[in-house]
């Protein structure tokens, strides 16, 4: 209890005297962690959005291939992403090896197909009510599409930070790709691990408090997005 004790009140020293490496690990957990979601977003909300709202014969393999990928053990994804990147792998050449475009791409890798999946779950309960909408009002397929994300867009919302809740939280994947190099690869997540792994309770407690105020920030704005939206839906639907 003692030393529990002790690296609290260290930690809260740390956080309060700005200690300039601890701000450099957050804008670079920042920068990699909205980054890596926004891309992954664009490309599973436009994937997902498609699948959801056609249909082709392929369509279940599809799906439930995306479901198991929601399970990809971070350690693959960071592997495939290392053997592509590496010297003497397809992109080698770009010497993208332990930077920070790399950790981007390990979970840009990871956070898709999470998207993808529940973006695909939420439209899927809602899809014939607005097909049937838009070939009656005669809308196109981009009409359509527009009105799908729309209609689906608080369910995307709830995607989304769950995507980045697994971004945010990553470990082994950008350890692997990113190499934790002090002030150039150094995330929240990975300076928790060496920190504790060195015996620095105060400063990894720094980092995991800092860590769960991030998350909790992001994903309390989401939510409060989302009940202002179902709490203005429902006063329009009332009156």
């Amino acid at each position: 209890m003692e030393g529990l004790r002790e690296g609290m009140i260290e930690a809260i020293d740390l956080i309060l005297r700005f200690d300039p490496e601890i701000l450099k690990i957050i804008g670079l957990t920042l920068l990699v962690t909205l980054s890596s979601t926004f891309i992954a977003a664009w490309i599973a909300i436009t994937l997902g959005t498609v699948i959801a709202s056609t249909s082709f014969r392929a369509k279940r393999l599809v799906v439930r291939t995306l479901n198991a990928l929601m399970g990809l053990p971070p350690v693959v994804a960071g592997l495939v992403v290392y053997l592509v990147l590496t010297r003497k792998g397809p992109l080698g050449s770009f010497e993208l090896l332990y930077t920070v475009p790399a950790m981007i791409i390990a979970q840009v890798l990871i956070v898709t197909p999470i998207i993808t999946s529940l973006t695909i779950s939420g439209i899927h309960g809602k899809i014939n009510a607005i097909r049937d909408t838009c070939k009656g009002l005669g809308l196109s397929f981009t009409q359509t599409m527009k009105l799908v994300l729309y209609e689906c867009r608080y369910t995307t919302f709830s995607a989304v930070a769950a995507g980045f809740g697994r971004a945010i939280a990553e470990v082994g994947a950008i350890m692997m790709v990113g190499g934790n190099i002090q002030f150039k690869t150094r995330v929240l997540t990975t300076a928790i691990v060496l920190e504790t792994g060195k015996g620095n309770y105060g400063k990894a407690l720094a980092l995991g408090i800092i860590l769960l105020l991030i998350s909790f920030t992001i994903n309390w704005g989401i939510n409060l997005l989302q009940e202002r939206g179902t709490d203005g839906h429902l006063r329009k639907t009332s009156s």
